[in-house]
């Protein structure tokens, strides 16, 4: 019986992008490619993970019109001129910061969409199909946002 001996490698990359509005949708699929192509990592998967409550990860078609339809979909789904608890700063005792923001709407959207998507890696090739792409959303307004991308396997 041979024995196959398999490491397994851990790549960590965290990414800071400056959005310019809300909602924004901002192509991440290069740079990914550009971290695993580096990573040298053949067989295994890859995570983008958006550290934000306000901000998602999505794979979807980068086609200008879905995109417009994307937006009017979100605010659709939660209007950021609804009134929310969330944003009255007169009954909302927690998670307060002195730069605190009526963003209730961006939450709303967030937990629709997702803080992170994991690829599988075959080859040294991320397995998206041919029209997928890897967004950061913004959902809030213009901020630093930070990403993480965590490539894992052989």
């Amino acid at each position: 019986m041979a024995v196959v001996s398999l490491a397994t490698r851990l790549v960590t990359e965290r990414l800071v992008f400056q959005t310019s509005a809300a909602p924004h949708f901002i192509d991440l699929t290069d740079r990914v490619k550009e971290i695993v192509d580096e990573s040298g990592i053949q067989h295994g998967q890859v995570v983008v993970f958006t550290q934000h409550t306000t901000a998602a990860i999505r794979i979807n078609e980068n086609e200008p019109e879905l995109l417009r339809d994307f937006v009017a979909f979100l605010d659709r789904v939660a209007p950021e001129q609804l009134p929310y608890r969330h944003n009255d700063f007169t009954i909302r005792t927690v998670n307060m910061t002195d730069d605190e923001c009526a963003n209730a709407h961006a939450h709303c959207r967030q937990l629709l969409m997702s803080a992170s998507e994991t690829i599988p890696i075959s080859h040294g090739e991320m397995c998206l199909g041919t029209w997928q792409r890897i967004f950061l959303v913004e959902l809030d307004h213009p901020r630093e946002r930070s990403i993480i991308v965590q490539v894992l396997g052989q």
